[in-house]
């Protein structure tokens, strides 16, 4: 279970306290894929974080009792003195998985070459968020956490991770953070939309997009 109890967010704009979530509790349901919507600026990426553990809520707390990954895509917490191969070795030990096995998945789907034995001080950003990517396929979770990591690579490296994710999803929970509708409709089951702090969650994904376009029309009518 992923579930968020009464979770605040805010941060400190000049004179001014922007609350980018507002006392927030919601359950994510197991085995559906659940897609966050959100304006630029909604709160989305701290949402993710705080539920990954990357970010702390000023109150409230998030309840993990599954096995959840880190936001794809997202490379802050390796070491970067270590490369790529011995990452994969220090994660694998840690969630206990077999490390062989979980080294050789890695260098598979991040196609680095050489630079797999190269210190992630060494990657480009694309590079470490490939590996990142890589490193969460490799690994098995209950829950995958997206925070619009679909979309990195070439048009090639993209098929291939969507292929890999589709894999996934059926056998894991997926938590999709994006403001682009068609990644969602692809992607998610049921859908939420991060307005003002809130968090709306719907079963039809129709009708969530039709709260997002109200709020992006409103935006630009402002």
């Amino acid at each position: 279970m992923i579930a968020l109890e009464n979770v605040t967010k805010s941060y400190g704009l000049g004179d001014q306290t922007h609350r980018v979530l507002d006392n927030i509790s919601f359950r994510f349901p197991y085995r559906k894929s659940v897609g966050i919507l959100g304006a630029n600026g909604a709160g989305k990426s701290t949402l993710i974080r705080i539920i990954g553990g990357a970010d702390r809520p000023d109150t409230g707390r998030v309840i993990r009792t599954s096995r959840l990954s880190w936001p794809m895509g997202y490379s802050g917490g390796f070491q970067g003195a270590l490369t790529g191969r011995e990452n994969a070795r220090f994660v694998a030990r840690i969630y206990g998985a077999p490390f062989a096995e979980v080294e050789r998945k890695t260098n598979e789907f991040a196609e680095l070459g050489h630079y797999f034995d190269r210190p992630l001080l060494s990657y480009s950003s694309g590079m470490k968020s490939r590996f990142a990517m890589s490193l969460s396929y490799a690994l098995d979770f209950e829950y995958y956490l997206v925070d619009e990591a679909l979309e990195t690579g070439d048009a090639r490296l993209k098929e291939k991770f969507r292929q890999i994710f589709k894999e996934r999803r059926q056998t894991s929970s997926v938590i999709l953070v994006s403001h682009n509708e068609q990644t969602i409709r692809k992607n998610c089951d049921v859908a939420t939309v991060l307005h003002q702090g809130q968090l709306h969650y719907f079963d039809d994904l129709d009708d969530a997009f039709m709260l997002y376009r109200k709020i992006l029309f409103k935006k630009k009518a402002a």
